[in-house]
């Protein structure tokens, strides 16, 4: 996984970047290249600290020749970490992202009619110590990523980072979406405000109730029967009827 998501990435482009951002000016010893590989082992490989980093990426420098770079000092990384430029990472972020979507364009056989999007949080734990304003709980830091998944593809489009005590509802009620838009969410945003406004617009929603939620039944209606190749499917056990021919 880890060679096939640096093969996405042109060196070419990063050194264009790397100009284009001046990270590299007046530095010498580690490249950005080398410093966003050691960064992206550390991601992938659930690094805790530099010192893993720098372990791991030794452990393997034999591979290391095949992607260009040398394990990097913990030392250099953390000097690269604090004084380089994150707009280079951001640049490179946005070169990743429009290369996957061109390349997942329309290659997925099972689609709805109408744009489907998945809308969830994760928090992202910190230390407090050093991230003093990543409020969460009063001994813990952390951020809250809250993110849009567009279905076609698979891809982000839509993300924002908040302190890891705001509610995932408050930044549901900053987003909109077109039109017969399908919006899949967690009971998280289970919120009777949010709904009215979603429905004005006409945006369809699937969610799940809380236990403590209070409703009254206005209508039974049967399940829909599904066409799959242009056979039934039963609603209840998924199974198609025998086909025989006469």
């Amino acid at each position: 996984m880890f060679s096939q998501i640096l093969k996405l990435i042109l060196r070419v482009e990063s050194q264009r970047l790397v100009k284009q951002t001046g990270a590299e000016s007046r530095s010498k010893g580690l490249s950005s290249w080398s410093q966003f590989v050691a960064m992206l082992f550390c991601q992938l490989g659930r690094a805790h600290s530099l010192r893993e980093i720098e372990g791991g990426l030794k452990s393997c420098e034999g591979k290391l020749v095949h992607l260009g770079i040398d394990a990097p000092a913990r030392s250099s990384l953390s000097y690269a970490n604090a004084h380089r430029p994150w707009e280079l990472f951001e640049q490179v972020f946005y070169r990743l992202l429009a290369t996957v979507s061109a390349q997942v364009a329309g290659k997925w056989k099972f689609r709805f009619k109408n744009k489907l999007f998945s809308l969830d949080s994760t928090v992202i734990n910190l230390c407090l110590s050093l991230y003093d304003w990543a409020k969460f709980r009063r001994t813990k830091g952390a951020v809250k990523l809250h993110l849009v998944l567009d279905h076609d593809g698979y891809l982000p489009c839509f993300g924002v980072i908040t302190d890891g005590s705001v509610h995932d509802v408050n930044v549901a009620h900053q987003l909109t979406f077109a039109p017969d838009t399908i919006v899949v969410d967690d009971r998280g945003y289970n919120d009777y405000r949010l709904f009215p406004i979603w429905t004005d617009a006409k945006v369809f929603f699937v969610t799940r109730l809380k236990a403590n939620a209070q409703f009254e039944v206005v209508e039974d209606r049967p399940p829909p029967i599904i066409l799959l190749n242009g056979y039934p499917l039963h609603p209840s056990t998924g199974a198609t009827p025998e086909i025989r021919e006469l």
